[in-house]
């Protein structure tokens, strides 16, 4: 009987435990909705991707260019010694060269202006979701796609922090 009566007391102080932590509260964000759909997200995108896009065109432009200068080289082989040709060889090679460092130079900067842009975005999100956090008493706040499994929409916060995200930050400047 004595056995018995720790049994029920250790059971039933193990039950009241667990359902006392199971009352923390949960909620899911997806970082990349945020990131692309915010105001701020949207205007970076689309600077990076004009940027991008504009300089593609000036390399195309420089490349076409370049391979017309290569086709000519090689059509007047003949007509030029080897000295001759062999320095407007090494010209070309020094425009292939340089058109290269340029193109690895302006692909770097959109890169840095990429990783900057979601850093300071990261920055101003991180208090919208702490203050949402303590307001909601929020215990636990997970990347969406750490889920493996799930149906609850109404644990969903991503609308939400949008929307006080856009109102916080309109603009984001990368340049």
């Amino acid at each position: 009987m004595k056995y018995l009566v720790k049994l029920f007391v250790v059971t039933f102080s193990i039950l009241i435990c667990t359902f006392a932590s199971a009352e923390q509260k949960l909620a899911y964000l997806d970082m990349r909705f945020v990131m692309n759909n915010s105001i701020a997200g949207k205007g970076v995108q689309d600077f990076l991707q004009k940027s991008l896009k504009e300089n593609q065109k000036k390399f195309s432009a420089k490349e076409k260019e370049l391979k017309k200068e290569e086709v000519d080289l090689l059509t007047k082989k003949t007509i030029f010694t080897k000295e001759e040709y062999k320095n407007k060889t090494d010209e070309l090679r020094k425009k292939v060269i340089d058109y290269q460092s340029q193109r690895k130079n302006v692909l770097e900067k959109i890169t840095e202006q990429r990783s900057r842009a979601r850093k300071t975005l990261l920055e101003k999100l991180d208090p919208i979701v702490r203050g949402y956090i303590k307001e909601n008493n929020i215990s636990l706040v997970i990347d969406k796609k750490s889920i493996v499994a799930g149906s609850s929409t109404d644990l969903d916060i991503t609308n939400i922090i949008i929307e006080k995200l856009n109102k916080e930050l309109p603009s984001l400047n990368i340049e």
